[in-house]
């Protein structure tokens, strides 16, 4: 099975942690996108996207993460316990990944990764969708130890690839306690996480050179 990928991006590292809690063995593709190999005929042939990461299954091609993710475990996971088949809580699932992608990560897009293209953060109002993220994640945390239930599934994965950019940077998870706690402990058992987390410090003298305005 090949996985087209980057080591840093939080999509890229939440598949490498799905494919790890399922015991999926990957042939990894590193693609050089300053390069343009995620431009090139060959890939544009498995992806007209041309999106990262891409999932190559005997013939069967896939991309967009969460989808990924979904994939993996109803195709090679022992349990459905990281997807339950529940219909109400699969439901509550979905939600979360649809938070993470629509939300979370885009806020984290909007304020944090303008600086691999202008050497700058976003402005104060992208500032303010990070905020409002971490609220809104603090807030369905309330009283729970797992984003979507009452053990790990792939929405925390998801969302774990997601925030854990907070590494690199100056964040203040104190003001989230209910998002510090859940963090603390996901890292902890979370299948994959030690190995995943080196690709994300391969970035963090980028981060390192430039100081947010707004924090």
């Amino acid at each position: 099975m090949d996985l087209y990928y980057l080591p840093s991006p939080g999509p890229s590292r939440a598949v490498l942690m799905t494919a790890k809690a399922v015991g999926v063995s990957l042939n990894k593709k590193l693609l050089n996108i300053k390069l343009g190999e995620n431009l090139t005929p060959e890939f544009l042939k498995i992806n007209p996207q041309h999106t990262i990461p891409t999932l190559v299954d005997n013939g069967f091609v896939l991309w967009e993460s969460r989808a990924i993710l979904i994939y993996l475990v109803e195709q090679y996971g022992k349990d459905d316990s990281l997807y339950p088949k529940d219909p109400q809580k699969q439901a509550l699932i979905n939600q979360r990944l649809y938070f993470d992608m629509n939300t979370m990560y885009d806020a984290f897009a909007s304020y944090y990764y303008p600086i691999f293209r202008t050497g700058n953060y976003g402005d104060a109002a992208a500032w303010a969708k990070v905020e409002n993220a971490f609220t809104l994640l603090n807030t369905f945390l309330e009283g729970q130890e797992y984003v979507a239930g009452s053990q790990l599934t792939i929405a925390d994965i998801s969302i774990l690839a997601t925030i854990s950019t907070i590494e690199l940077v100056d964040f203040d998870l104190k003001k989230y306690p209910n998002v510090a706690r859940w963090y603390a402990n996901a890292k902890k058992v979370t299948p994959g996480w030690e190995e995943t987390v080196e690709g994300l410090y391969s970035r963090k003298h980028i981060f390192d050179e430039k100081k947010p305005e707004f924090k």
